[in-house]
């Protein structure tokens, strides 16, 4: 329904809110205030507010009406008397004054473009310099208001006539019926069918101005194509806005998400839309946390997912959410498994046709790993793939005795999908303990390993475990990079994989057939690969009581996004060389806490060279290192984003946001950030104006270029 339909209807003025206990409506009669208070009908009210009342023309009730006004499906949870002045849409409590207090008024406006197109709309946000405006179609701008020809009032858009149109029996009655609304009712909201921002098609084959997934694309090259930035004029990017968003629960390790210039991030429990050209607020979104693990750890949202009209985010206590993209409102929620056990949510899911893949951790819980699929429409789970096998399963010989009942193997970051060869590709974490090995000997499969599977069922096509036996936490979760090009004087369709182990690997990914593997830094653990790519370990570099020097420390590489240039073949990765001593000690598995097995280690480490970190560009058929760029600190998740405008964009632990020429590593530009960052950057474009944006310490920043 239009907006200038519903206007005169009840329903665009009641917004103003007021925390209370939830009670029961005993309505005034309309009229006189100190008349004795009378009960309405809420069977009643329902008809009147759905029906000839015209309230959900304006507003929503559990996914029945529209949005142009408060969801009022918990209205129950305030005190009667303030349910009922929104009725009258009637100031709560003395309307604005002392310093603008409560809602502002919704308006109207009439807007004249220098062009002279002429818009009118309800203004759905506003600072000193943009407005944002839903016009009569429900479309949403935001306009800078310096560049327009004019900017007038045209009148509130709340109703004023309430008390004449509706009696006072009816008043009664729809405060009846929303003092009985307590909270959203998912089993009507799942029935919702939200107008569509982002459709399957629009993932399969992105806009270049898009960053319709977590990695850009289904390939996962996080590469923009977008080229207005580029080596010559890259020193001329400046900061073009910077927003906040809350958090209660933990932090953002996230790249957002963008579709048509509206920006999607995630902290745990927190999701918000922002306008992807000013940084002004379109809704957000909040869910606290139900349950928390008194060991939790690692309390992070690497992001969300977008598909049709839905927003789909997990929370650190293994809730599944979808919310209407449009409005931030809640749809489902589905708990995906108990948090107590050591399971969270803070991977950013995978959206397919028909389906959401989502990730889980607890690799340092001994949580069993599993990988799953839900429908997007209803949160129904479709499938779930245990990475670690169970008995009868391929694969399940390699864990003595129960160890696999605990083995980890989690599935924290989002894959990678070809949808020509129907296969999705997901990478699996640490065994469990972390650090020692001593207690299940054996591959551990599918730990440390790459599985190739069916989408529709789960069912494993192929798999590649970069690391056997892991004890040095070297979870291989990494990027999964899907590319074609000549390998061995063949044209394969390829995955490519800068592991944390500090090995790049090519494999066939039809097949899962290992091609080639070379390190990109210093390793000592691997001296080599038999004929069927399995690694031929050193046995002096596995952890032991009194520790192993063991290269390369910690991680190589991790969860930092590379990125892949298709055109150039070249391959950039943020690397860590650095010199680890690994230790093991027993420990007894206790559900829901931490279980590394990590010793303190009897020996003592030797010497170590000093470690080396920065960016590295690879050439991606055959491993070698083109260039470095020095970084004096990176994080497990700070990582990079190359441009076709022939630009690399870094992000590092030490908050710099640092621009290099993508073919000699050349530093073009660099700008030093309030606050360290943990994320990859990503590109957009709004208005053909392209955007470089990047996340620090729960603020989203953007650059451009000067105008």
């Amino acid at each position: 329904m239009k907006i200038r339909a519903v206007s005169r209807f009840l329903g665009i003025g009641l917004v103003f809110t007021l925390a209370g206990a939830g009670m029961m409506a005993m309505a005034q009669p309309s009229g006189d205030s100190g008349a004795a208070p009378q009960a309405g009908n809420a069977a009643n009210g329902e008809s009147l507010f759905f029906g000839t009342g015209g309230c959900s023309g304006c507003h929503e009730i559990d996914g029945r009406g529209h949005d142009f006004a408060a969801d009022l499906s918990d209205e129950g949870t305030k005190q009667a008397t303030i349910i009922r002045n929104g009725v009258l849409h009637q100031p709560a409590g003395g309307g604005r004054r002392g310093g603008g207090r409560g809602p502002a008024p919704v308006r109207y406006v009439d807007i004249v473009t220098k062009t002279g197109a002429k818009v009118h709309g309800l203004a759905r946000n506003e600072d000193s310099f943009y407005i944002q405006v839903e016009d009569m179609d429900g479309r949403w701008a935001t306009y800078e208001k310096s560049s327009l020809k004019s900017l007038a009032e045209a009148g509130s858009a709340a109703p004023t006539d309430i008390a004449t149109r509706f009696s006072g029996a009816q008043i009664d009655d729809v405060v009846a019926y929303l003092s009985s609304r307590k909270a959203r009712d998912f089993t009507e909201t799942v029935k919702a069918s939200p107008k569509s921002v982002l459709p399957y098609s629009g993932l399969l084959h992105p806009n270049p101005a898009n960053w319709p997934t977590y990695w850009g694309n289904y390939q996962a090259t996080h590469f923009s194509n977008l080229s207005q930035i580029n080596a010559a004029n890259a020193h001329q990017v400046r900061a073009r806005w910077s927003t906040p968003f809350p958090t209660t629960n933990g932090g953002s390790q996230g790249s957002p998400v963008v579709v048509d210039g509206v920006l999607y991030i995630s902290t745990p429990g927190e999701v918000e839309a922002i306008d992807a050209a000013t940084g002004m607020i379109k809704w957000n979104f909040h869910r606290k946390q139900d349950v928390k693990n008194p060991s939790q750890n690692n309390p992070n949202s690497k992001g969300v997912a977008v598909l049709g009209g839905r927003v789909f985010v997990g929370t650190l206590d293994d809730n599944l959410i979808a919310l209407d993209a449009n409005t931030g409102r809640e749809l489902w929620e589905v708990r995906t498994d108990d948090t107590m056990s050591g399971a969270q949510l803070g991977c950013a899911p995978l959206a397919l046709d028909g389906k959401i893949i989502m990730g889980m951790s607890g690799g340092e819980f001994g949580v069993r790993g599993y990988l799953d699929a839900y429908d997007p429409a209803t949160g129904k789970r479709l499938w779930r793939t245990y990475t670690i096998p169970g008995p009868g399963e391929p694969g399940h010989e390699t864990w003595p005795g129960d160890t696999w009942k605990i083995g980890g193997g989690p599935t924290w970051l989002t894959g990678s999908y070809d949808a020509d060869l129907h296969t999705l590709y997901w990478s699996v974490g640490n065994p469990s303990p972390d650090d020692d090995a001593s207690g299940r000997t054996g591959d551990n499969l599918y730990t440390d390993s790459v599985l190739a599977l069916d989408p529709d069922t789960g069912a494993i096509k192929w798999h590649y475990q970069f690391t056997p036996n892991d004890d040095h936490d070297w979870d291989a979760t990494e990027a999964n990079v899907l590319a074609d090009m000549m390998v061995k004087g063949k044209m394969r369709k390829v995955m490519l994989h800068a592991d944390r182990n500090g090995v790049y690997y090519v494999l066939d990914r039809v097949t899962g057939e290992f091609l080639f593997a070379k390190p990109f830094v210093k390793v000592n653990w691997v001296t080599g690969w038999d004929a069927q790519g399995h690694p031929i370990v050193n046995p002096a570099t596995k952890a032991t009581e009194s520790g192993s020097v063991v290269f390369p420390a910690g991680s190589a590489t991790n969860f930092e996004a590379p990125s892949y240039d298709a055109k150039t073949g070249m391959f950039f990765v943020e690397f860590n060389q650095s010199q680890g001593f690994a230790t093991r000690g027993p420990q007894q598995y206790e559900r829901g806490k931490l279980y590394m097995g990590r010793g303190s280690g009897s020996g003592i480490a030797p010497p170590a060279a000093p470690s080396e970190q920065g960016v590295e560009a690879l050439d991606a058929k055959t491993g070698n290192v083109l260039w470095k760029f020095p970084l004096t600190r990176i994080s497990l998740s700070s990582g990079v984003l190359a441009t076709r405008g022939g630009v690399v964009f870094a992000s590092a632990a030490e908050g710099e946001i640092i621009a290099l020429d993508a073919k000699s590593g050349k530093l073009l530009w660099h700008t030093k950030l309030s606050s360290s960052i943990i994320a990859s950057p990503i590109s957009y474009s709004v208005a053909g104006k392209q955007f470089i944006a990047v996340v620090a310490d729960n603020m989203v920043h953007s650059f451009s270029l000067a105008d």
